[in-house]
């Protein structure tokens, strides 16, 4: 069961920090390409995406999207190995940006404040997700918490 609102705020504001202490920028994945870093690095866009940092057109048929928000706010968290659309990210992980893990750690702490920030200072605001429509902040707090989880678990920081 998916927790409340409230406390998926916290979990990404706090607590998902302290799960991220044992990762190293090279810790192997159970599944994926991402290494750890990258992984961090893919979580910090994705954040600005939530905020426009990043844009990405709809890159689903427009009558999919009441399927996948049916999914997004459900009870069902990501399978492993879930592909995010070729468009918004492909095959291949990115090369590194920073020259460390705590680096990108930092800019992931910075990202995830300002998505705060900016639904705070712009309340009722829809912003695009490629492929689960436009979402308000409500809907970015569930992605996020089950995207951050997804992740999470890639790496075994939880099961």
């Amino acid at each position: 069961m998916l927790p409340n609102h409230d406390m998926m705020t916290g979990f990404i504001r706090n607590e998902f920090f302290n799960h991220l202490t044992p990762l190293k920028a090279d810790s192997p994945a159970h599944w994926g390409k991402m290494n750890a870093q990258q992984m961090i690095e893919h979580l910090v866009e994705f954040v600005g995406l939530s905020y426009e940092k990043t844009k990405f057109p709809l890159c689903v048929p427009e009558d999919m999207i009441e399927k996948y928000q049916a999914f997004l706010f459900s009870e069902k968290m990501f399978r492993e190995n879930t592909k995010a659309p070729e468009q918004v990210m492909p095959e291949d992980p990115a090369p590194t940006l920073h020259s460390g893990i705590s680096e990108a750690i930092d800019e992931l702490k910075s990202a995830i404040d300002h998505f705060f920030h900016y639904f705070n200072e712009h309340p009722g605001r829809k912003t695009l997700h490629p492929a689960f429509g436009w979402l308000d902040y409500s809907g970015w707090v569930v992605l996020h918490y089950k995207h951050i989880h997804h992740h999470l678990r890639q790496f075994g920081c939880i099961e």
